[in-house]
């Protein structure tokens, strides 16, 4: 039985496997498998899933059926069909597509921001704005989030000065964005950074503070999330599997794994209305549509420990 929109969960984990993940792997998944990967997630529970980002085939040919992916996913009722995009012209592509969410990457790194976009901060400030125009004239529901990438620390700038972070998640907020949450896109954060940027991050921008996007690079995704829990943050990205990085911040391997980190809450009695079976039965079509492919998870290689019981 798919999850019930109605049942009250605790958290919400948003996938980005089907984005973050298929990015940065070098086959090109079928669209068909896609699809059936996506059903699988739903099938778990999962409400917020990020389906595809809106680049140029060229750069990205891994997400050439963007629009196709989203036609399909809108499809499933109370799920929250999500895309990564670059600039004002993927996000026109993306909300004629019918996205229910945008989610668009501005780097605290200056020197990440032009390696990964060629803008500074500053310009993808400007394109937060034009967006959120956009969205406001043609598709007034869809959200629009503002990921601040590289907010922990960058592997091409090295230290990523607090203040730069929340000056810029705050002004890309007030130029638009409906949110704004933390993203350590090179896995360089630590527990204690984590918990002192997102208390920074909450008391600047309260409801408006989003989502913690960590990665498993050094070993300490999970830990970072239970800190970013411990301070009120309630939305955590992931990807099944631990599939994803980023192309362009070298050596920033793995996001945090789904199937660990529904894991961990459920087991903490923290609700997030996953099935941690069938999130784990998730892994089929993925490795079906991705063959070679090393996935990673110590959940699903361990198993559930004799008397855990799902909570309900």
């Amino acid at each position: 039985m798919a999850h019930d929109a109605s049942t009250p969960t605790d958290v919400l984990i948003s996938e980005v496997g089907p984005r973050d993940g298929l990015q940065s792997v070098k086959a090109t998944m079928p669209t068909a498998d896609k699809l059936r990967w996506i059903d699988a997630l739903v099938a778990a529970g999962l409400r917020e899933i990020e389906v595809a980002s809106f680049v140029p085939p060229r750069l990205l040919p891994q997400m050439a059926d963007a629009a196709e992916v989203v036609a399909h996913a809108i499809r499933h009722p109370g799920v929250t069909v999500m895309a990564l995009v670059p600039n004002l012209r993927g996000a026109e592509a993306a909300l004629h597509a019918g996205v229910h969410k945008l989610t668009l990457p501005v780097s605290a790194s200056r020197a990440h921001s032009l390696a990964n976009v060629r803008k500074t901060p500053e310009d993808m400030v400007e394109e937060v704005r034009a967006i959120a125009q956009l969205r406001d004239a043609i598709a007034p529901g869809v959200k629009l989030e503002a990921g601040i990438s590289t907010a922990f620390g960058c592997t091409l700038q090295g230290l990523v000065p607090e203040d730069d972070v929340i000056r810029l998640a705050a002004m890309c907020v007030a130029a638009g964005a409906d949110e704004s949450g933390l993203s350590d896109t090179v896995g360089y954060a630590n527990p204690a950074q984590v918990r002192r940027l997102f208390r920074r991050l909450r008391s600047e921008l309260g409801a408006r503070a989003g989502a913690a996007h960590m990665h498993n690079t050094r070993g300490l995704g999970l830990a970072n999330c239970l800190a970013a829990w411990d301070e009120g943050v309630r939305t955590f990205d992931s990807s099944l599997g631990g599939l994803g990085g980023c192309p362009y911040a070298p050596g920033a391997s793995g996001n945090v794994v789904t199937e660990d980190l529904v894991f961990m809450f459920e087991a903490m009695g923290v609700r997030t209305g996953i099935s941690v079976e069938k999130i784990i039965a998730a892994r089929t079509p993925l490795a079906a549509g991705l063959p070679g492919e090393p996935l990673y998870g110590m959940t699903p290689d361990a198993g559930l420990p004799k008397g855990f019981a799902p909570l309900r």
